[in-house]
Order: C-alpha cells, then sequence, then structure tokens
C-alpha cells in the first residue's frame, strides 16, 4: 500500500510516500505564491524521487495552511491532528509538541499519538519563522547564520516589541548603537522563545518534549528552548516533514 502526505505550508510544502507504513521518501520545497501548483510539484518530486508511478499511489491526503488549495487530494486534515500523527511515530515517547513555522506557532499535548490539547498563535508573525526571517534580513544575515551567532552572544540584546514590524525597527536601532552582531541575533531567538513557552506553561509540560517544523533546525532557538524549559528537547531526523507524515500515516 503507497499513500503520500502533502503538508502545504506558508513557508515550505512537504511531501512524504509511504510505503507498507515505512518511509520510501521524502521532499520539501518552497510553497511560493500558488498552493496548489507547490503541492502538484512536490507530488511529482516526491514520486520521481522513489521512482514510483502515480497509478501506484493508492490514496492522497493533505494538510498545512493551504491544504484546501491542493485539489488532487482525496482528503483534508488539520495540522494539529497530523503533526501529533507524524511524531508520535518518529518519537513515541514524545507528550509535548512545539511546532514552529513559517507562519503560525503551536503547542500541542498529546497521548498515543493523538491530540489531547493545544494552543495556536496564528493572528501574529512574533513567534514564528516569518519573524525570524525579517529580523534576520536587517541584520543583513542569513537565518543559519542567526542561530550560529546566537550561540556565542555572553550579553543577549533586549527586543521589547513582539510585532515583527516594530522589532525590525529595534534591530537597526541596536545596530545604529553598535551592539554586537550576536547578542542581537541572541536577543530576537529570547523573544521568540518568551512567546513559546509562555504557551507550553500555559498548555503544561508533559516530558518528552519533541521540537518540529523548520526553526527545529535553528540551534541558538533549540538550546533557548532547553534553557528557558530546563529539559532536553527530542528533535526528529528532518523536523519539517512530520506533519506531511502524519498525514500518510493517516490515511
Amino acid at each position: 500500500m503507497i499513500s503520500i502526505g502533502i503538508d502545504a505550508g506558508a513557508a515550505t510544502t512537504k511531501a512524504v510516500v509511504l510505503r507498507d507504513n515505512e518511509i520510501a521518501g521524502y521532499t520539501i520545497i518552497p510553497t511560493g505564491f500558488d498552493f496548489r501548483k507547490a503541492g502538484e510539484k512536490a507530488f511529482e518530486e516526491v514520486l520521481s524521487n522513489c521512482g514510483i508511478s502515480e497509478s501506484k499511489v493508492g490514496t492522497i491526503l493533505a494538510t498545512g495552511y493551504g491544504r484546501n488549495s491542493i485539489g488532487f487530494a482525496d482528503k483534508t486534515i488539520s495540522e494539529i491532528t497530523a503533526h501529533a500523527r507524524g511524531v508520535g511515530y518518529l518519537i513515541p515517547a514524545a507528550h509535548t509538541i512545539i511546532d514552529i513555522g513559517g507562519q503560525d506557532s503551536k503547542v500541542i499535548s498529546t497521548e498515543n499519538g493523538k491530540v489531547v490539547d493545544f494552543l495556536m498563535n496564528d493572528r501574529c508573525a512574533a513567534g514564528t519563522g516569518k519573524f525570524l526571517e525579517y529580523t534576520a534580513k536587517a541584520l543583513e544575515i542569513s537565518l543559519d547564520e542567526l542561530g550560529t551567532l546566537a550561540l556565542v552572544s555572553k550579553n543577549p540584546a533586549n527586543i521589547s516589541s513582539m510585532c515583527t514590524v516594530f522589532a525590525e525597527s529595534e534591530v537597526i536601532s541596536l545596530r545604529a548603537q553598535k551592539t554586537k552582531k550576536e547578542d542581537i541575533a541572541a536577543g530576537l531567538i529570547e523573544s521568540i522563545i518568551l512567546r513559546t513557552t509562555a504557551m507550553v506553561k500555559k498548555l503544561g509540560i508533559k516530558p518528552e518534549v519533541a521540537f518540529v517544523g523548520g526553526v527545529a533546525k535553528n540551534p541558538g532557538v533549540v538550546k533557548a528552548f532547553e534553557k528557558a524549559l530546563d529539559i532536553a528537547v527530542l528533535l526528529p531526523e528532518e523536523p519539517q516533514i512530520t506533519g506531511a507524515l502524519g498525514a500518510a500515516l493517516l490515511v
């Protein structure tokens, strides 16, 4: 049996092929402007990568921010449910999931791969990958550099605004004051941690804690979460595919 899960995220679109309940392959591509085109491209790319013809595919299930635009999918499902199932498959011991993507952030409490409760920030880019992306541009560095720089900071800057636009202005002001780049980077990460850990604590921490989404690839953010929560954070080998994997599993 071959099933495919497609996670149409705001920043990236992911597709996972599941064959007899085992991951046969996956792909991650930029979403761009058109969710449907990104979904079609991810679908074609992952089949090509796995050497599987479209006629062999059983069911396609879509999830994520743009799931309703994936018209060729057989069904759609909430990303909350999909991430819970995907993380449950990869990290069975996890009972709390932190998911920070490009457009929103989520904290999910699970039991046996099923959702018990969750909190979500989807009204503002603060606390998301987009926040880090815009503020990194103000520092004239890449997202990868932002995380690496933050790790060497000894005196994180105070970024008081949680609004992306105002935080970007703060970064420019701090640069004008000759504040070290690493300290600004650490301050930006601390500001994103502050908002997300507030959701974690409100929902309640149940070990183990898994961290997924594109921002989970940022080592500075991972370290900051572990310090703020005083607990080791578990990462899947590829933190961006848990939603698509969960969708494929839920077929």
